[in-house]
């Protein structure tokens, strides 16, 4: 396993299995410019070789969001920017070139939730709490959790959680449908490398196109759906890695579905 430092990321290598870590732990994670702009060059450029990524956080927490140190006094012009700059990185994440497991303890809050809905499977820890302060705070949404957070558990949800603070606990957050997993504290690393673990032996082409046109498709009305499922369905069979992986299964020589 070979690790290297950044400024603000912690990057190590399990094989073909990477996890980056937000490494500003006294700041509880927060997102400041400079750590968003590390993870899209990181994501803009992973090391060769690698087929899956666990996104964790150093300390107590995953990330309690933006950094408000940084939060100056910007013009409309200014503040839409600087959306649009996090909505770049975070569609960098939810449609880039690798899976991501995002393990999730301590605070999640704002732009952390907001980064851990870009993430394609969640691990909870249940030490992990969810929450949208932007409400009291006179701000509004703006790494794309008015998009991405209601489509996991309604914006019914989202607005209860701005209009009034309320904070959801890990297992809330499970029966909602923010985490895809729930585990005890401390265990969250290790759940979220047997995932990306999995995640990492798929044939290329079927990662892509979980990452890629499945969630399009769930966008789609059900004739336009159909449609560009034959058409993925058709491309994904086509490949050579698909061709050797169902005859290995017609062989005898495949995994098998396994209950547990």
């Amino acid at each position: 396993m070979a690790a290297r430092k950044r400024s603000t990321l912690r990057f190590s290598r399990h094989g073909a299995v990477g996890v980056l870590t937000l490494d500003r732990a006294a700041k509880r994670n927060a997102l400041s410019d400079r750590l968003v702009e590390e993870l899209e060059a990181f994501l803009a450029a992973p090391p060769a070789g690698l087929r899956a990524l666990v996104l964790n956080g150093a300390g107590e927490h995953f990330c309690a969001g933006l950094d408000l140190a940084e939060l100056s006094d910007r013009s409309a012009a200014e503040g839409v920017a600087h959306s649009r700059f996090w909505h770049r990185v975070f569609d960098r994440l939810q449609f880039g070139t690798l899976p991501v497991v995002a393990v999730l303890h301590g605070a999640v809050v704002g732009g952390g939730l907001e980064l851990a809905a870009a993430a394609h499977v969640r691990v909870a820890e249940t030490s992990a709490f969810y929450a949208f302060p932007e409400g009291q705070r006179g701000i509004f949404l703006g790494g794309g959790g008015s998009v991405r957070v209601p489509r996991l558990i309604g914006a019914h949800r989202v607005a209860d959680m701005m209009f009034t603070g309320r904070v959801l606990s890990a297992e809330e957050g499970q029966a909602a449908g923010i985490s895809t997993y729930l585990v005890n504290a401390g265990a969250g690393l290790k759940k979220g490398l047997e995932l990306a673990k999995k995640m990492a032996q798929n044939a290329p082409a079927t990662n892509y196109a979980l990452m890629h046109a499945l969630p399009r498709i769930a966008e789609l009305g059900q004739d336009a759906g159909l449609m560009m499922e034959a058409l993925v369905a058709g491309i994904a069979q086509s490949e050579p890695e698909a061709k050797k992986r169902m005859k290995d299964f017609l062989e005898k020589r495949g995994a098998k579905v396994r209950k547990g």
